[in-house]
C-alpha cells in the first residue's frame, strides 16, 4: 500500500514537473521567435508602395555614370582584444595599449553602370603604424545603386525591390510637410532575420517619389553594419549619395572592434540616360568598354606624407581626431628615441624576435621593386589554405605569385605552389609560368609542371591475377594507384573577339610503387607524349583596353570548349590514345543576390588499343586545397569492374 502511495506521488510530481516546463515555453510557433521586433505603426498604404517600386525600377538606370572625388575618415575603436586577433590573416598591426586610431584617404572614383566601378586612392594619412593589412573594406558597403534589386555585390536584398517586398513589413514612421510635397518616413523590418535582408529607415518624397535619406543596418559576414546616406539635393545629384555614415563592428572570439567612417562625395562630371539608351548595347563593334576602365592607382604619386594631405584635406579636423594625431606622432618619437638607448637585454631581444617571427606566420607579403618586379607571399598560417575532406583528409598548400609588368603591355606571370597531405604523407608541387607577349591578342606562352593527382588503373591488377604463381603477394603495394608527374607547354592566341586557339604538348610519366620481383612480370611505369588544340569561344564578349593590354570581362553567353589530345610512342614505355573534350558552361546572374551556374562535358578515349589513364582536362581530381572560387568541375573516383 506504501508502495503504491510512493508510486502515485512520483508520477504526480513527474506531472507537475512537466506541466511546468510546458508553461515556460511561448504559445507562439520557434519560427516567430526568429522574427524581428515589430513595433505597432500603421502599414504604408499600397498606393504608396507601388509609386515607390515604380520610381526605384525607373531610377534604377537613370544614371549612365559618373566621376567624382571621394574623401574618407574612420576612426578605429577597440573595444576589447585578446590574442587572437593577431592571427587574423591581414589585419592591421595594433599597438599595445593603443585603443583609437584614425585613417583618412581621397581617391577618385568613377561608375560606369551597370555596375563597374574603379577607384584610384590619391592620398592617404594614418596613425597605424603600418599600412599594410585591413580591417574592413568598406568599398563593398559604397558600390552599389540604391534603386537595383540588389545591394553589396548582390548579397542583399534591397527593400526597394518589388519582388523583395514579400520579405519586408513596411511602416509609416512619421510624414514630414515640405514645400514640395510630403516626406515619408517609411520604416523597413524583415519578416524574418537573415544576413540577406536589412532593417531600417526610408525618407521618401512624394515630389518625385526619390530616396531623400536612407539609415539601414544588417550583418555581412562577422560585422554587423548601419550605413546611413543622404541624396544631393541638386538637380544632377538627386539620385546619388553627397554623405554617408558608415559604422562597422567586427566580433569574433571575444574580440570587439567598431569602426566609424564618414564620407563626402563631390561629383566632377555625371552622364544620365537619354529616353530609349540601353546601359549596355549589344553589338559586335560597342563590346570594347574601355571608356569605363580609364583609373589605375600609381603608387609612386601617393600622397602619405602628413604635411601635404593636410593642404589637400577637404574637410577640416575635429579636435579629437587631431589629438589622435598628436598622441601618434608623440608614440612615433619615442620609439625613435628608445633606439638610441642602450642595448637591449638578451630576454627582448628573443622577445621582439618572437613578435617578429609571429607576424611573419600570419602577413602576406608584397614586394614591389620597379625593375625586377611584384612578389606576393599568402600567409603561412592561413585557414583558407587548409582543406579536409574524407577521402584524401587533411591538406595545405602555399602559393607563391611572381608578376612582372612590362612598359608595352607584356606581362610574366609565374605561380609555384607547395603542399602536403597528412593522410597520404605527400608532398605536392606545381609551378605555372605564362609569358603575354602579344597583349593585344591575348597570346601568350604556358608552361605547366608538378607532381600530379593519383590515378586509377585496373589493368595492372588484371595482369596480375593472369599469372599462375601465387607465391608472391601483392598486398599494401597500391598497384592500382599512378603517381604522375607531367610538363605542359602550350601557346594561347585570341583569332578574334572571344575565340581562342591553344596548341601545345602534354607529356606524363606515371609510375606505381614496384619492387623487382613485380617489374619481372608486368610494368610499373607509363609515359605518355601527346600533341593537343584546344579550341574556346565566347560569344560577344565584353572587353576593355588598358594600354595595350586587352582584359576580358565577361559576356551573356556561355563558353563553348573543345579539347583534342593524341598520344604518340616518342618517349619510352610510351603508348598511343586519343581524347576527346567538349563542354559548355555559363554562370548567369538572376534577379536579386541569385546566380546559376551550370557545366556540362562529355568526353571519350576513342583509341583504347593500348594503356592509358582516364584523365580528363575538365573532370579531375585536385589534390591541393584550391579555395572558393575554382572553376566549374567535378571529381571521380575509378572503381574496380
Amino acid at each position: 500500500m506504501n508502495m503504491r502511495k510512493l508510486k502515485g506521488l512520483y508520477e504526480a510530481l513527474w506531472g507537475l514537473l512537466a506541466l511546468c516546463l510546458l508553461c515556460c515555453f511561448p504559445l507562439r510557433g520557434v519560427a516567430r521567435d526568429n522574427a524581428p521586433y515589430l513595433p505597432k505603426k500603421p502599414v504604408v498604404a499600397d498606393s504608396i508602395l507601388d509609386y515607390m517600386f515604380h520610381s526605384a525600377s525607373i531610377y534604377l538606370r537613370e544614371v549612365k555614370g559618373y566621376k567624382g572625388d571621394l574623401y574618407l575618415k574612420g576612426h578605429l575603436k577597440v573595444h576589447k582584444q585578446n590574442r587572437i586577433i593577431k592571427y587574423v590573416p591581414s589585419m592591421f598591426r595594433l599597438e599595445k595599449g593603443i585603443n583609437d586610431y584614425f585613417h583618412e584617404s581621397i581617391s577618385e572614383l568613377q561608375y560606369t553602370a551597370p555596375a563597374i566601378y574603379d577607384r584610384k586612392v590619391r592620398a592617404i594619412s594614418t596613425t597605424f603604424p603600418s599600412t599594410r593589412g585591413q580591417i574592413f573594406d568598406i568599398m563593398d558597403y559604397m558600390k552599389f545603386n540604391i534603386y537595383a534589386p540588389s545591394l553589396m555585390g548582390n548579397r542583399i536584398l534591397s527593400p526597394l525591390n518589388r519582388k523583395a517586398q514579400v520579405h519586408y513589413h513596411y511602416l509609416l514612421e512619421r510624414v514630414e510637410h515640405r514645400l514640395g510635397g510630403e516626406l515619408y518616413c517609411i520604416r523597413v523590418v524583415p519578416r524574418y532575420r537573415s544576413t540577406q535582408l536589412v532593417e531600417g529607415f526610408l525618407w521618401l518624397s512624394s515630389a518625385d517619389w526619390t530616396i531623400r535619406r536612407m539609415n539601414l543596418k544588417g550583418r555581412y559576414d562577422l560585422v554587423r553594419f548601419q550605413l546611413s546616406m543622404q541624396m544631393g539635393e541638386e538637380e544632377d545629384t538627386k539620385y546619388l549619395p553627397v554623405l554617408l555614415n558608415l559604422d562597422l563592428n567586427f566580433k569574433f572570439l571575444k574580440n570587439h572592434l567598431e569602426m566609424k567612417y564618414t564620407g563626402w562625395m563631390k561629383y566632377s562630371s555625371v552622364v544620365y540616360r537619354k529616353p530609349g539608351e540601353e546601359w549596355i548595347v549589344k553589338k559586335t563593334n560597342d563590346h570594347n568598354l574601355s571608356n569605363s576602365y580609364t583609373l589605375s592607382c600609381d603608387t609612386s604619386r601617393l600622397v602619405v606624407e602628413r604635411d601635404s594631405f593636410n593642404r589637400i584635406r577637404p574637410i577640416p579636423l575635429s579636435a579629437y581626431e587631431d589629438s589622435l594625431y598628436r598622441s601618434a606622432d608623440e608614440r612615433r618619437l619615442k620609439r625613435e628615441a628608445d633606439t638610441i638607448k642602450a642595448e637591449p637585454t638578451k630576454l627582448k631581444k628573443n622577445m621582439v624576435f618572437l613578435g617578429q617571427l609571429g607576424d611573419a606566420l600570419i602577413s602576406s607579403y608584397d614586394i614591389d621593386i620597379s625593375k625586377v618586379g611584384s612578389i606576393n607571399c599568402s600567409p603561412i598560417i592561413n585557414p583558407l589554405l587548409v582543406s579536409y575532406s574524407h577521402r584524401n583528409g587533411i591538406s595545405y598548400r602555399q602559393v607563391f605569385k611572381y608578376n612582372k609588368l612590362f612598359h608595352d603591355g607584356r606581362l610574366l606571370r609565374i605561380v609555384p605552389q607547395i603542399g602536403y597531405n597528412f593522410t597520404k604523407k605527400e608532398f605536392y608541387a606545381k609551378a605555372d609560368m605564362e609569358y603575354i607577349y602579344n597583349p593585344r591578342k591575348l597570346g601568350s606562352i604556358e608552361v605547366h609542371g608538378g607532381n600530379g593527382n593519383r590515378i586509377y588503373s585496373s589493368v595492372v591488377l588484371d595482369q596480375l591475377e593472369q599469372i599462375p604463381d601465387s607465391a608472391f603477394t601483392f598486398d599494401g603495394l597500391e598497384l592500382d594507384y599512378f603517381k604522375d608527374v607531367y610538363v605542359d607547354i602550350s601557346h594561347n592566341i585570341e583569332l578574334c573577339n572571344g575565340l581562342k586557339l591553344g596548341t601545345g604538348l602534354a607529356m606524363h610519366w606515371r609510375y606505381t610503387k614496384s619492387t623487382p620481383e613485380v617489374e619481372a612480370r608486368v610494368r610499373s611505369n607509363y609515359n605518355s607524349f601527346a600533341p593537343r588544340i584546344r579550341l574556346e569561344w565566347t560569344p560577344g564578349m565584353y572587353y576593355y583596353m588598358n594600354g595595350n593590354r586587352k582584359i576580358n570581362v565577361g559576356s551573356f553567353f556561355p563558353t563553348f570548349m573543345l579539347d583534342y589530345e593524341r598520344g604518340i610512342k616518342v618517349l619510352k614505355n610510351s603508348g598511343t590514345y586519343e581524347r576527346i573534350e567538349g563542354s559548355v558552361e555559363q554562370i548567369i546572374r538572376l534577379k536579386n543576390v541569385r546566380s546559376l551556374a551550370y557545366h556540362v562535358g562529355a568526353g571519350m578515349f576513342t583509341n583504347q588499343s593500348d594503356m592509358y589513364f582516364v584523365d580528363y582536362a575538365h573532370f579531375a581530381n585536385l589534390n591541393l586545397p584550391q579555395g572558393w572560387n575554382d572553376d566549374i568541375g567535378g571529381t571521380f573516383q575509378m572503381l574496380d569492374g
